[in-house]
């Protein structure tokens, strides 16, 4: 038998470093070895230790013969792993435990006594001990003992048998999706909260982590419930405090009883789950023999059936709780007396009292409530029996009289439907009987082979459960009459419940083992779910959650533990096992959900750290789990599964807004990357169409001597412009040499982003270092983006002092970053005075944005005023146009094409013409003004023939050519005539005529603009 020893490490100057680190685990063999060597309490010879513990070989040192003592001296470690001898089986039975690691590790870190105790370490233990009977403990319980007949008798064999295999089926993918993650790598405390959260990411793991909690502290208010209704009905009937009104009397003591128990049972947690772990294995034993006694019930049954009886007035079931005889008379001393039942039903108990006239009309039967296996009433429950609340419960076979008009009279022994039943209330009331499969995987770190016991341990134990639940639903229907199945509580059996009139040799062996059972399960619900939310608050993703992380000075959840018994006793105010069962469905079918999830993005992203010694599984598999869950959600409780999914969705986006950034290398991030590939490679598959087009800038930004952002204003104009939309890249050039100012790079990059963030600007930065700026300039024109995410466009700051600047190097680079913008057909943007720009935090409450429109530039000095104004700042400023004119144009007609030119593009703006003498209008704006793909638009517009439309652009051509000998003319001294066009057919015809090469700015207005879905 294993010793458990407190070692008091002595503390002396020497040794102070040994005496600090002490708390590590011990193993036993090491304390007797102490005295030998008192170097083995030093970290850096434990690892020797233990190799030279485990060595087949017989040491060298002088250890004494103490060295041997308590080994396990078998030739072949394996043997004792594959054939445990009985004393060591039971060893491990003994100190079973159904808690996880982090909960004994608070426990044996306690102080007594002012002395800090070193943990002894256990043996660790094998699938059997730590995973296949944890999964059973949780996985059976409360629904199997209270419900399950009920659910039989209301649904039928059939419609039992689906709803128990959908749920089984979901929790099987589940648990082969869960087995991948847990063997790809150490699973530490938190269990499927770690594994999803390291899976999904933070955002998803803190969701459905608080869902995991929140389905957990449920589960302890549907155990103590479940406490309560057996108590309150089968053991101690006479406690009941309200009597009156029976609905609503059962209710108020369920919530009196329960709020008690509950109190006492988080007392029990407080002060220590070392007290929950002694009761493990008891918890453990009620629930083998209860499912044992049962199933010698039904091979009893075969042999001789039990002597319960029900009572049927025609075909309705009766409450025997009254009356002992099903009779109307009775015969004593050969006279005929009324019974009890005749004084329920009439005025008075003579013969000649007036009765209810459905009791005189229908006959008395007495049957056996459990025919037996061989009896073949399968044949009756095979299929269900579904009603509204306060339906008489009635044999359908059995002849009766009926009534008419006859209300449900609740004073009257007839047992009713207490709710309205259907096949989906019935998937949510039953779903909570196969949830309990994370329990392996919670305790990976008491796992001797954590990889190998718990994909063996927990499919098992579901594989197990299945078998129980599925045999039970069959034998059930197979040996209980129906009338009885259906009654939920068991009134028509003597208040006992229905499945422990079938189990042997007592219903008592029922009662006492699912009471304790479920006082067990309610316990490691409030133990286990505190530690869950401390978890999850020590990882730091939920800022408000920080609080629970803390606890007593041994590391117990004291804050985590209040919170839970108050949601808790939420679910103990509701005062229904049937109402409280679809809730906590929800959470953990949210919970395996996601389980299924992780494990299908991790497998359809490839990604090299996948590598799960687990074998059998598939991401096909992980999604019909997830799609099985999903409609299991929405099946059983649609408004429930509304409300769980929008709790998760709430968590989701706080934790991404306002959450602690973790980089857990999570599949979501793999997912993102994969995304943004696919979305470039299509990108790049066809032009980007003019209805999708908006400025992709691409800000050239500098950088003073300190590496800070000389003009953070040109940040808020471009956060103004954009309003988070489209691509925005920052960039900046550092002259010199990378090798020497790489370091320089990264403080660039972080003042960048520090900088943007201050602004509200996404988007991405970057830092390059050329030998010069002009060529950092160029290179980032021509290469900053990435495939079809490039920009098209280039904002920049006016060059501050150039006049005054005696280098030229600064209007030089200006000069020739134009030019590259130009050559790489890129529009540029310059703002002038850009540190006079208003920032993010202003607004402007009136005022102007003026566009001067002098070149026509395809719409982009129009949509950029467009753009501002839709950002808040800029929002209550008028947009005004100003375009320009010759003397001789028509400035009113101007006026109005522009105006319907405006119209067409569904801007709201001002248009004002001014009217400028020829000598001001350069022959280059005229030149820009309209291209040839302009043109060619405008003649289609035009609706002129082939002919015509060649013979136009012959004379576009020459017209160009006379353009630039006109600028020579102008160079030499000669005066030009004045250039005058109007795009109209009349017009064009009387140009021929002249030839005149001339034209107006007015005709571009005539035209129809191609980009008009901008």
């Amino acid at each position: 038998m294993p010793t458990n020893f407190t070692v008091v490490p002595v503390e002396d100057g020497s040794n102070s470093a040994a005496g600090a680190g002490g708390s590590k685990p011990v193993h036993v063999s090491k304390l007797f070895d102490e005295e030998q060597n008192d170097d083995n309490l030093q970290g850096p010879h434990s690892g020797d230790d233990s190799q030279r513990e485990s060595s087949p070989f017989i040491s060298s040192d002088d250890d004494g013969e103490h060295y041997y003592e308590g080994k396990n001296m078998a030739l072949f470690e394996e043997e004792m792993d594959s054939h445990p001898m009985v004393s060591s089986l039971l060893n491990k039975l003994a100190n079973y435990t159904n808690l996880t690691q982090g909960v004994r590790e608070h426990e044996e870190a306690e102080n007594e006594d002012g002395v800090r105790r070193v943990a002894v370490t256990v043996p660790q233990m094998g699938t059997f001990i730590g995973v296949y009977l944890p999964c059973m403990q949780n996985i059976l319980g409360v629904i199997l003992f209270l419900r399950l007949t009920w659910i039989v008798g209301t649904a039928g064999i059939l419609g039992s048998f689906a709803i128990v295999s959908m749920c089984c089926i979901c929790t099987l993918l589940t648990a082969i999706s869960m087995s991948a993650i847990a063997t790809n790598g150490v699973v530490p405390a938190g269990g499927s909260y770690y594994m999803i959260s390291r899976s999904l990411g933070p955002e998803f793991g803190g969701a459905v982590g608080l869902c995991l909690y929140l389905g957990t502290t449920f589960a302890g208010s549907l155990y103590i419930l479940g406490t309560i209704e057996i108590l309150l009905i089968y053991i101690v009937p006479t406690a009941r405090v309200f009597e009156e009104g029976e609905g609503a009397a059962m209710a108020n003591n369920m919530r009196v009883y329960g709020t008690c128990c509950l109190l006492l049972m988080a007392l029990v947690v407080f002060v220590g789950v070392k007290y929950v772990n002694k009761l493990a294995l008891v918890f453990l034993a009620c629930v083998v023999l209860s499912i044992m006694a049962t199933y010698a019930g039904v091979i009893k049954t075969i042999i001789e059936p039990p002597e319960f009886t029900v009572c049927l007035l025609g075909n309705r079931s009766l409450t025997n709780e009254k009356f002992e005889t099903c009779a109307k008379t009775l015969n004593v001393k050969n006279n005929t007396v009324t019974s009890d039942l005749w004084s329920i039903f009439c005025s008075s108990k003579y013969p000649n009292a007036t009765c209810d006239e459905y009791f005189m009309l229908n006959n008395l039967t007495e049957m056996q409530a459990i025919p037996g296996l061989l009896s073949g009433v399968i044949k009756d429950n095979l299929w269900g029996n579904y009603g509204p609340a306060g339906m008489f419960i009635e044999k359908k076979s059995q002849n009766s009289v009926e009534v008419q008009d006859t209300p449900p009279d609740r004073l009257k022994p007839y047992l009713f439907n207490d709710i309205t039943t259907y096949f989906t209330l019935l998937v949510g009331i039953y779903f909570p009987s196969v949830t309990g499969i994370m329990a392996g995987s919670n305790r990976s770190g008491d796992l001797r082979d954590a990889q190998r016991s718990i994909p063996i341990g927990t499919i098992m134990a579901i594989l197990t459960t299945s078998f129980i639940y599925i045999s039970c639903v069959v034998l059930f229907g197979a040996c209980i009459e129906g009338v009885v199945l259906r009654d939920k509580f068991g009134f028509s059996v003597k208040k006992n419940p229905v499945i422990g009139i079938l189990a042997w040799p007592s219903p008592w062996v029922i009662v006492i083992g699912s009471f304790f059972s479920c006082c067990g399960a309610g316990l490691q619900s409030l133990t286990g779910a505190p530690r869950l939310l401390q978890a999850i608050a020590r990882d730091g993703i939920i800022p408000f959650l920080q609080v629970f992380g803390h606890g007593k000075a041994n590391g117990e959840p004291t804050w985590a533990l209040l919170l839970t018994v108050g949601i808790c006793e939420i679910g103990i105010l509701i005062a229904s096992l049937d109402a409280v069962a679809p809730i906590l469905s929800m959470f953990f079918l949210m919970c395996y959900l996601f389980v299924n999830l992780a494990c299908a993005v991790q497998t359809l992203l490839r990604t090299p750290n996948w590598r799960p010694r687990f074998k059998f599984y598939h991401w096909t598999l992980s999604f019909l789990g997830m799609s099985l869950c999903l409609s299991l959600m929405f099946v059983s409780s649609w408004y429930y599964a509304l409300v769980a999914i929008v709790i998760a969705g709430c968590i989701y986006k706080y934790i991404e807004y306002r959450g602690a950034v973790k980089e857990w290398g999570d599949g979501i991030r793999g997912l993102s990357l994969n995304a943004a590939r696919y979305a470039l490679i299509r990108l790049e598959e066809a032009p980007l169409h003019t209805k999708n087009w908006r400025p992709q800038l691409l800000v050239m930004c500098k950088l003073d001597s300190d590496l800070a952002v000389k003009h953070p204003r040109l940040l808020s104009f471009t956060t103004q412009l954009k309003a988070g939309k489209g691509l925005t890249i920052v960039c900046s050039v550092l002259e010199g040499t990378y090798m020497t100012r790489g370091n320089d790079v990264k403080t660039g990059e972080q003042n960048l982003k520090a900088a943007m963030v201050a602004e509200r600007m996404k988007g991405f930065s970057h830092v390059v270092v050329s030998s010069n700026l002009r060529d950092g300039f160029s290179l980032l024109v021509q290469s900053a983006g990435l495939g079809g995410m490039k920009h098209n466009a280039v904002l920049m700051a006016w060059p501050a002092g150039w006049k005054q600047a005696r280098d030229l190097s600064a209007r030089r680079n200006f000069i020739e970053t134009i030019k590259e913008t130009t050559a790489a057909h890129q529009a540029l943007l310059v703002a002038k005075n850009i540190d006079h720009f208003p920032s993010n935090l202003e607004r402007l409450k009136e005022g102007s944005i003026d566009v001067w429109w002098i070149v026509h530039d395809g719409g982009l000095l129009m949509l950029l005023p467009f753009l501002l104004s839709q950002h808040k700042v800029w929002r209550k400023c008028k947009m005004r146009i100003f375009t320009v004119a010759q003397m001789d144009d028509n400035s009113i007609q101007m006026k109005k094409d522009l105006q319907v030119f405006l119209y067409h593009l569904r801007l709201d703006a001002e248009v004002e013409v001014v009217e400028m003498h020829d000598s001001d209008i350069s022959a280059f704006t005229y030149e820009k003004t309209l291209m040839m793909e302009q043109r060619s638009q405008m003649l289609k517009q035009m609706q002129l023939s082939r002919t015509e439309r060649e013979r136009e652009a012959q004379l576009i051509h020459d017209r160009n050519t006379a353009s630039h000998s006109t600028m020579n003319d102008k160079a030499a001294g000669a005066t030009p005539d004045r250039v005058h066009m109007t795009w109209t057919k009349d017009k064009l015809i009387h140009e021929r005529n002249r030839h005149r090469e001339s034209m107006g700015v007015k005709d571009m207005f005539n035209m129809k603009p191609e980009w008009e879905t901008l």
